[in-house]
């Protein structure tokens, strides 16, 4: 299979022992490019680090991840509005709300949201959506904000079919990565009746690892376990998923120029 991973964050220090053997078995499985989600400015070198490494594999976005929005996020917003304007990155991302942790900031998660799907007009880039506990009203923020040219990924959805067909009216994707595995995770009643024009793989390593390595280290090696998951509620080979799901990355995401 040819396979490509829209979502992990294989920049993390949980890769720092062995992160080149990780690399190979992650080819060796048949993955072809692996597109990195920045989390806050602490993580910028890491991320940017890796893509030097493995340039043309490992693909930066660039943005504020939801659960990092805390008194300091106007500061973080404009050090990684300084990064989108001196190069190239795939998407702005992940950004969005998350209601699951702290709820403190939430707010400020709004503000920092808008802000960010402004960057992504202003650059013609895609957005890629961390939505935990709060997909209406992600939903309901991008809605409002679209003007017809927004694009993205719903990553890690987790949603119902009817949160589902309301991403999908907008032209937005869904990401499906291991929840899909999970016997209680719910998207057997959602990806049935989705076609694969819609979604995407991922796997969020080092979270969120499929069955059978449900509690383990997550890696991109095993996204073939969600395509063969993906391919069975469809019924599909997973080989057509994973050709399919490319194509739709493919599309999605803004090729960067590389000035390493």
């Amino acid at each position: 299979m040819n396979l490509i991973d829209t979502h992990a964050h294989i920049y993390s220090s949980k890769f720092d022992s062995d992160r080149d053997e990780v690399i190979e078995a992650i080819k060796s499985a048949g993955v072809e490019r692996i597109y990195m989600p920045n989390v806050d400015v602490t993580t910028i070198d890491q991320m940017l680090a890796c893509e030097k490494q493995y340039p043309d594999f490992c693909i930066p976005m660039m943005g504020l991840h939801p659960c990092d929005v805390k008194e300091d996020y106007l500061d973080q917003l404009k050090v990684m509005r300084n990064w989108l304007e001196k190069r190239s990155f795939a998407a702005v991302g992940e950004i969005g709300l998350d209601l699951y942790w702290d709820k403190s900031f939430f707010e400020q998660q709004k503000l920092a949201f808008k802000e960010q799907i402004q960057w992504a007009k202003e650059f013609d880039l895609p957005i890629v959506l961390h939505c935990r506990e709060s997909m209406d009203e992600t939903i309901e923020i991008v809605r409002d904000l679209h003007d017809g040219k927004l694009k993205g990924i719903f990553h890690c959805f987790t949603g119902n079919l009817t949160q589902a067909m309301q991403i999908i009216e907008m032209g937005f994707l869904l990401g499906i990565g291991g929840v899909s595995t999970y016997k209680n995770g719910g998207l057997d009643r959602v990806i049935p009746h989705v076609p694969l024009e819609h979604l995407v793989l991922e796997t969020d390593a080092p979270y969120l690892a499929p069955v059978p390595h449900r509690g383990k280290r997550n890696s991109p090696q095993y996204l073939p376990f969600i395509a063969e998951r993906v391919g069975d509620l469809l019924r599909v080979n997973a080989s057509e998923v994973a050709l399919k799901t490319k194509e739709n990355a493919l599309r999605l995401f803004k090729e960067i120029t590389y000035e390493l």
